[in-house]
């Protein structure tokens, strides 16, 4: 699919000028429209354009036939058959023109979400979620604005004004000269006035993007605003925006309200001379009644063709403004998705090789490397920010390493099919977050492939969570709410075990995920757990070291460095630091004593 470029920032502003039109034309054909049915609007636009020219022609013989003794009305037909066709070719093209709008806009969404999907953890780290649904919505809305209401209307005014003026200039082209004296006088007034209009569309796109963001994240998190009593923060947070758009809106209202009435002012002022002159020109006997009545009609035809000009030219900034948003988020880089190594059907071990990485410049890991045997649980122990979640990320490829190297076996994991190595990684995070819908539906949440009722319920018996699902007037179909705000903590956390058991997967990723439960059901999960962990690799984040005083290794990572590794055992003998978080945690007053002073 072809993605504009961004317009290169060493170019002169006519540069710039003919290369962002360039690219709103590619994006328009990027979002795949409907051609044809375009060209079929077009045409019966034109149609009705040209039915419309020849009205004026017929209403001039029926003027001239007033000084008659009897009124010839043999025309009459010919008007009305005129009218109803520009009535039905106007309808038919309109609903083909928002067919084609609807289309545009469609297309472009499903381009921009698609790339969404796809883009990187870091981009979404450093994005308001608010202005992404900005984006897709009202920018996107823009451009169909433009191709659906705006394109007919300046490609038939043209015409419109083009064939009125040809027949014009035949019926007397001295007339026609004055007024086409307007020509520049217009030009001057749009000309300086679209870069204006084009600068208040992209603040106003802005800030209702920042109004979103605003919006999203408060609405989002409600529970929190209100416990925080934070209503009066998010309040005057919310007011900023709308004042901002508020700004915007009064800018634009300014610049319409001079623009309007100065053209409304100059084609009266034509319309004006026009019927003055061509009063003289009557009472010289050089033009007759008729010529007059429909020289004035043709002048209307004129006039509204100017404002559809007009109205385009404006629409057309707003749009090219979209433009820019909307190719500042196809610009962005994507995760690898190309088809990668597959992954062997045997179990291999995974090693982490010197890995280091920071965000902004700030070193989270520094040098770490370990290994992880088929089959092993492998906790990672230590204070908060230690790095402990990156290391998380940096395994499920959310983030690229800045130095060393990720392998199953003797193969990079950067090498791997990211789909396969993903679908092979089970993790259960902390706050186990859910997705609006059933809780079926979040148990099977990610497997590709029909998954039964029966391998649904297993799931959450193996997670102990089939008991309170029972219990619940809908069971499995019971919805969730958003982000599983109907369900209590230690709930959501089963739900979210037992969509890891749904995957099967080779690697387990657990983050503290007893850490919601209570002491009656912990023990249950643990054993469920430790099922699930049978012939897995595990790495487990443990925050209580009761949970990980079996495993194989545990690994205590302090600032980004790996300071400690062995077993409970020989960390206790071996590691001051660790040998104070079990005293702090089991309260072992012999332990307590042998800290050294300052740890």
């Amino acid at each position: 699919m072809h993605t504009p470029q961004r317009i290169n920032e060493s170019r002169g502003p006519a540069d710039k000028e003919s290369a962002s039109l360039r690219q709103f034309w590619s994006l328009i054909k990027s979002a795949r429209p409907p051609v044809p049915a375009f060209a079929v609007a077009l045409f019966l636009s034109l149609g009705a354009t040209l039915a419309g020219l020849v009205v004026p022609l017929f209403m001039k013989d029926i003027v001239n036939g007033f000084s008659h003794a009897s009124l010839d009305t043999s025309r009459l037909p010919l008007i009305v058959c005129a009218f109803l066709g520009q009535a039905l070719l106007s309808g038919f093209s309109m609903y083909l023109l928002t067919y084609v709008g609807q289309k545009v806009v469609a297309g472009l969404r499903e381009l921009l979400w698609k790339k969404q999907l796809a883009l990187t953890v870091p981009f979404f780290d450093a994005t308001d979620t608010g202005e992404l649904v900005s984006r897709m919505n009202n920018d996107t809305a823009v451009v169909k604005t433009l191709v659906a209401e705006n394109v007919s209307g300046f490609i038939t005014g043209i015409v419109s004004i083009i064939g009125a003026v040809a027949i014009l200039l035949t019926m007397d082209w001295r007339m026609t000269l004055v007024m086409l004296g307007a020509i520049p006088v217009t030009a001057g007034i749009m000309v300086p006035l679209s870069g204006v209009i084009r600068r208040i569309a992209q603040g106003t796109m802005d800030e209702n993007a920042r109004f979103t963001s605003v919006l999203s994240r408060a609405l989002a998190e409600i529970r929190l605003v209100k416990a925080s009593n934070a209503e009066t923060r998010e309040y005057d947070r919310g007011t900023s925006a709308i004042n901002g758009l508020f700004r915007f809106g009064l800018r634009e209202g300014r610049v319409m309200s001079f623009l309007g009435p100065l053209m409304s002012l100059v084609m009266m002022s034509v319309l004006a001379v026009i019927i003055g002159y061509g009063g003289a020109r009557i009472s010289s006997g050089v033009m007759s009644a008729g010529q007059l009545v429909a020289f004035i009609m043709y002048l209307i035809q004129i006039m509204m063709p100017i404002s559809q000009v007009t109205g385009f030219v404006a629409q057309l900034q707003k749009a090219r403004g979209a433009t820019l948003s909307i190719l500042g988020i196809l610009g962005q880089p994507e995760e690898r998705t190309a088809p990668g190594l597959t992954l062997p059907a045997e179990p291999l071990s995974i090693r982490v090789n010197d890995l280091s990485f920071a965000y902004k410049a700030e070193p989270v890991i520094r040098g770490v490397s370990f290994d992880l045997e088929p089959g092993t649980v492998t906790a990672l122990v230590g204070p908060s920010g230690a790095g402990k979640t990156t290391l998380f990320s940096l395994l499920e490829r959310f983030y690229e390493p800045d130095t060393g190297t990720i392998e199953l076996g003797d193969t990079s994991i950067a090498g791997l099919s990211l789909r396969e190595w993903r679908g092979a990684i089970g993790y259960v995070p902390q706050d186990s977050p859910l997705m609006g819908g059933s809780i079926r539906e979040n148990i099977a949440y990610g497997v590709d492939r029909q998954v039964t009722d029966a391998e649904v319920q297993k799931a959450a018996e193996l997670a102990y969570a089939d008991d309170f699902i029972s219990q619940l007037p809908r069971g499995y179909d019971t919805d969730v709410g958003e982000r599983g705000v109907k369900l209590s903590g230690g709930q959501r956390q089963r739900i979210a075990i037992a969509r890891a058991l749904m995957r099967n997967p080779r690697l387990l990723m657990l983050d503290e995920a007893t850490s919601s439960l209570d002491s009656a059901s912990e023990g249950a999960v643990q054993m469920a757990l430790g099922n699930l962990m049978h012939g897995r690799t595990t790495l487990v984040i443990a925050h209580r070291l009761s949970t990980v005083v079996d495993a194989d290794q545990i690994l205590f990572l302090d600032k980004g460095l790996i300071t400690g590794r062995g077993t409970h055992d020989e960390l206790l003998a071996t590691h001051p630091l660790y040998r104070s978080f079990a005293a702090q945690q089991f309260r072992i007053p012999e332990l307590q004593e042998a800290v050294p002073d300052g740890v």
